[in-house]
């Protein structure tokens, strides 16, 4: 039985939980407020350009965030978008033009050049990205040099001397700290809204598991190209006011690695892919630095890099996920004990099995090789609508192969598949996108849940792909976490579920796609007989709604249990094909899966 609590202590516990929620916005509100109360309040001029330069980099650390933390892309040349709004509001001040303008104009650029590079750098992974946006940085500095009749070249240029609004230069700190905070609440603004829109979770999912997003029916590459846009045109916004504010710009500190390097920095250490983890990052080191350098002068000429580098180590080793991560252990709601995320009643009476239909996916003369090897020779089959076709064969027979290209994760070197639209047409979808925008999902043989994520979200990416309304979104992974026995888990990350829990979240993910076609790769590998015997109860019910399903399984008990028809590859051939009582006791698949030495002992 299950233990509950008194109702005491639950009401206790969900006003706990309340507070704990307020404590995070009010405690960020404060601290907002204190960036402008602390320095109007002292009037000091110094303490002016310190929480100036807090919120400078607050925002530019932000944007970098939308790149570097929701869509993982470590980018390290972020200078060049910082650079371009810089000059480009400079160079139009010069020629008359207001620097709100040219902060709109350097966005615009910013974003054509974000694109233009980082498409062919997304093709990229890891330290390689990394590497090549600071390539395309050392690019652009070298470019502002030798463009001098432009740039001002190594010289750099000086800022006209016009005050007033219109030019964003002023005799008194006070309106110059009203933009840089207005700035910061426009990226901050920007921040939290892509993160809880369905961009965001894309975003999340994408960096989490690639390949999962794109079964998901995530454009990751669309994506990817839309935030580091949005982050490219912010930055550059955020250039142009640093550059009226510093009055004097040169190439080598305005396309600066250790620009880049330092607003990432903020990031990790404020809590990267989170939306306050950088104003948190930037309001602890900035201030260090700057009182720093005013109380030493010149003898502390480069000890900002020590104080990043002391605290960064700090972080790492106490707080790796930053210091959002500390706050979150008093703020978040406490987590419920691990267990295996399961019925917690006995399962309604199932509907009627609809009859099967026609022909829903056709397979023709697949084909694949990897180098010399021949891993599919002529791979065809059909599969009916409601129908649940069960693929098996011994370890490398080409079965996940095959899958991948049912997927879209492959392309046949020859051969087609073929999946009949809901109008009634038979289209060959290419990509996993395509694949999905048909009715295809699929689950993965080693499971691919986005652990940062709570099961809820992980649900919701599959729902975004028919719906883009969050809230729509929402009501149906509640509705079909019901379904699959995890209702009790939505909060809990998807980290936290065990083997068990995590293949029905992926198929929960996939369903929540409301495919028409289901692909279970080994969904009941690794769990104990109780799970399979509900795994089994589960896919009968998917398959009563009519959802079409081929599986790949090892578990004789299920294959036995669910398919209409089995298919049985061995070195990426069909040796043989029919019902399930009838393959098991086929010579060949016999001698596929045990040998032939077995065959001949038990003649």
């Amino acid at each position: 039985m299950t233990n509950i609590p008194p109702a005491g202590a639950h009401a206790a516990g969900s006003a706990a939980s309340a507070r704990r929620n307020l404590a995070a916005p009010t405690a960020l509100a404060i601290l907002l407020a204190a960036l402008v109360v602390i320095p109007t309040a002292i009037g000091n001029p110094f303490v002016y350009h310190v929480f100036i330069t807090i919120c400078v980099f607050a925002g530019l650390s932000t944007a970098w965030n939308i790149v570097g933390g929701y869509a993982g892309q470590l980018s390290l040349g972020h200078g060049i978008f910082y650079g371009i709004g810089a000059y480009c509001g400079v160079i139009l001040v010069g020629v008359g033009v207001s620097p709100w303008i040219g902060m709109f104009a350097g966005a615009g650029i910013a974003i054509i050049v974000a694109v233009v590079i980082s498409y062919p750098c997304f093709r990229l992974h890891g330290p390689f990205f990394s590497l090549a946006t600071i390539a395309f940085l050392e690019v652009f500095r070298v470019l502002a040099l030798h463009f001098r009749e432009v740039t001002g070249g190594a010289t750099g240029l000086m800022i006209p001397l016009k005050f007033g609004w219109a030019w964003m230069l002023f005799r008194e700190r006070l309106p110059l700290l009203a933009i840089a905070f207005g700035l910061l609440l426009v990226t901050l603004g920007v921040a939290w809204w892509m993160r809880g829109h369905r961009i965001g979770f894309q975003l999340i999912a994408t960096r989490e598991r690639e390949s999962a997003a794109r079964a998901a029916g995530v454009d990751t590459v669309r994506v990817r190209l839309a935030a580091v846009s949005v982050s490219g045109g912010l930055t550059a916004m955020i250039g142009t006011f640093h550059a009226m504010y510093l009055t004097f710009i040169e190439p080598a500190a305005m396309f600066s690695l250790t620009l880049s390097i330092q607003i990432a920095m903020f990031a990790l250490i404020g809590g990267i892919g989170t939306v306050f983890g950088p104003l948190l990052g930037a309001m602890l080191l900035v201030p260090i630095t700057e009182l720093a350098r005013g109380w030493l002068g010149a003898s502390a000429l480069g000890l900002h890099g020590l104080v990043y580098g002391v605290v960064l180590m700090l972080v790492v080793l106490f707080l790796p996920n930053g210091l959002m991560g500390l706050l979150a252990r008093y703020t978040r709601p406490r987590a419920a004990p691990r267990a295996t995320p399961g019925p917690t009643a006995p399962a309604a009476p199932r509907a009627e099995r609809p009859p099967v239909g026609e022909d829903v996916v056709r397979v023709e003369g697949l084909q694949k090789r990897f180098g010399g090897l021949h891993v599919t020779n002529d791979v065809g089959f059909s599969l009916r609508e409601g129908e649940i076709l069960g693929l098996i064969g011994p370890n490398g027979a080409g079965k996940t192969t095959v899958f991948n290209m049912l997927s879209g994760f492959l392309k046949p070197d020859a051969g087609c598949v073929s999946v009949r639209a809901p109008d009634g047409t038979w289209r060959d979808p290419g990509s996993p996108g395509d694949f999905a925008a048909i009715g295809v999902g699929r689950t993965f043989q080693i499971v691919q849940p986005f652990a940062a994520m709570t099961v809820e979200e992980n649900i919701m990416v599959g729902a975004f792909h028919r719906s883009a309304d969050v809230g729509e979104a929402r009501a149906v992974a509640r509705e079909t976490a019901e379904r699959m026995g995890l209702a009790p888990w939505l909060d809990a990350e998807a980290r936290d579920l065990t083997i068990g829990g995590l293949k029905r979240l992926e198929v929960a993910r996939v369903m929540a796609m409301r495919p028409r076609v289901l692909l279970l790769d080994e969904v009941m590998a690794g769990i104990n007989q109780t799970d399979v015997r509900r795994a089994i109860d589960l896919m009968l019910s998917i398959r009563d709604t009519g959802v079409s399903i081929i599986a790949i399984e090892h578990v004789m008990q299920a294959v036995m249990a669910l398919s209409d028809r089995v298919i049985v590859l061995s070195s990426g051939q069909i040796i043989a094909q029919g019902r399930p009582q009838e393959v098991v006791r086929d010579p060949t698949v016999v001698e596929a899966y045990l040998g032939k030495e077995f065959l001949h002992a038990h003649a």
